[in-house]
């Protein structure tokens, strides 16, 4: 291979929905079988400590995709409009950008700076975009049948003891994961294309319903699996927003999670079974992709990009999916693989960000990323250069229909602390991440710990200071003119 067909490599950027970082048998999780992620962490570059800048799909998303933070790019929770990506810099640049499955900009259908997009959403659309049709509906209703959700689960007697968990009664090839993973495939075995591919494939899982097909639910059932600990000590210490998060689950079935205060281990060895099974599906198809890639020839002048928007509490501190900004829900996988760019099989431990990726993928491109992006690129620590990550990373939720105890919550994490604000109150989270890995152990008023709290305090404030200077003359709007807005 010659260092000009090295130039403009074809790219293709794997994003699940809601995975957890210990979900991959190469990385540590030893209950869980990922034979094909795990090759591409075999011989890829993985970032073991990177974190989202969002703990919810379309504000991490629209920051993913943007560069910017969500206090930058205005996307501060769900359901907020944006369209507007730095996808369209790479179609400039002569690629051919493609979207199958999710994204989740909003509106849903969005171009933003795709050239193809196969469109699948969420698997439970209720109160946002209910009546939406994506490609998944139209494959569904194309043989007489309508997916699994919401008003249907209602109906059940294990409705509210299920934790969201049900199994995949419908034909296997039509569920949302292995419907995703075979239109990549169909598209990349049949699509003639002559100019570089970038190709984003966004899988609706494992995010809830968790919903696997019975084999791949009854492997995990039979597993003896990590399960959550919480104590009526624990429910104690969390801040009023996460006590009302917990009630307020109990009360409004998101996304088919009927939540319990006191969930009985069964109910969340099933939960968690059934979260894992949707991974391994996941899994399969990945490795399929990669199948249908060798086959095409471009495997080997192809980046392939393994990654999440979030993780899932899954009853972990005693929480319901995502939107507390804990090392379960910001920490995600991140794998690049290359061989042929990148020496594999190294681990990077550095502090990044998930949308870190944008500058990554423009440079590859041969683009020059906005000199106002507030992501910065990864390609020093994947060429191997002197690679010191960031000090601190970030994560901010604004106003949610989850979260309705807080209005703004914004986490700062270094190495070794974690701190969590909320406005307007004078109570918040601290956490010595090394002594307390699992952040059971509050020490926001903590006379002890008060110099770390007032120096992550005082981080905090110089980066929204920073942030607005450095973006102030940003040119890029996110929400696409009104023409393209309509709904």
């Amino acid at each position: 291979m010659t260092d000009a067909s090295l130039d403009k490599p074809d790219i293709v950027l794997i994003v699940t929905d809601q995975q957890r970082y210990d979900t991959i048998a190469a990385l540590g999780a030893s209950h869980m079988d990922t034979p094909n992620i795990d090759r591409l962490a075999e011989r890829g570059v993985t970032f073991s400590n990177c974190h989202v800048t969002a703990p919810s799909c379309v504000p991490c998303r629209a920051s993913l995709f943007t560069g910017y933070y969500p206090h930058t790019n205005g996307v501060l929770a769900n359901g907020q409009p944006w369209s507007r990506t730095w996808v369209e810099d790479l179609a400039n640049a002569g690629y051919r950008t493609v979207n199958i499955g999710k994204m989740h900009t909003i509106p849903y259908d969005a171009k933003a700076g795709f050239s193809e997009r196969y469109t699948v959403e969420n698997k439970d659309r209720f109160m946002e975009g209910r009546w939406y049709f994506d490609e998944w509906d139209k494959a569904l209703a194309s043989h007489g049948l309508k997916k699994q959700q919401r008003v249907e689960y209602r109906k059940r007697d294990d409705y509210r003891d299920a934790l969201g968990a049900f199994l995949w009664e419908l034909p296997e090839k039509l569920h949302s994961d292995n419907f995703v993973g075979e239109t990549a495939r169909w598209w990349l075995e049949t699509k003639p294309v002559q100019e570089p591919l970038f190709l984003v494939v966004g899988f609706p899982g494992p995010h809830p319903p968790y919903d696997p097909t019975p084999d791949y639910a009854q492997k995990y059932m039979d597993r003896d699996l990590p399960l959550p600990e919480f104590t009526d000590e624990d429910a104690a210490h969390l801040p009023p927003p996460l006590t009302e998060k917990r009630l307020h689950d109990v009360e409004v079935d998101h996304d088919s999670v009927a939540w319990k205060l006191n969930p009985t281990r069964d109910e969340l060895h099933r939960m968690r079974a059934y979260y894992y099974a949707n991974v391994e599906m996941i899994d399969r198809q990945v490795g399929g992709i990669l199948d249908t890639l060798e086959a095409r020839g471009r495997l080997d002048n192809t980046i392939i990009i393994f990654t999440s928007d979030h993780g899932d509490n899954l009853g972990d501190h005693g929480l319901s999916q995502k939107w507390a900004p804990y090392e379960e829900v910001t920490r995600v996988p991140l794998i690049v693989s290359a061989p042929e760019r990148f020496t594999g099989g190294r681990e990077v431990d550095a502090l990044v960000q998930l949308f870190d990726l944008g500058p990554t993928i423009l440079e590859w491109a041969g683009v020059a990323p906005d000199p106002t992006f507030e992501a910065v690129s990864l390609n020093p620590a994947l060429e191997g250069r002197a690679f010191a990550g960031r000090d601190h990373v970030f994560c901010e939720q604004g106003g949610d229909v989850n979260l309705t105890g807080a209005s703004f919550v914004t986490m700062v994490r270094s190495d070794t602390h974690k701190l969590v604000h909320y406005q307007g109150a004078d109570y918040g989270q601290l956490f010595d991440l090394q002594a307390d890995p699992r952040e059971r152990r509050n020490l926001w008023d903590d006379a002890n710990a008060a110099p770390v709290k007032a120096e992550l305090m005082q981080v905090l404030m110089n980066w929204h200071i920073d942030s607005a200077v450095a973006t102030r003359n940003a040119r890029r709007l996110i929400v696409a003119p009104q023409a393209e807005v309509a709904i």
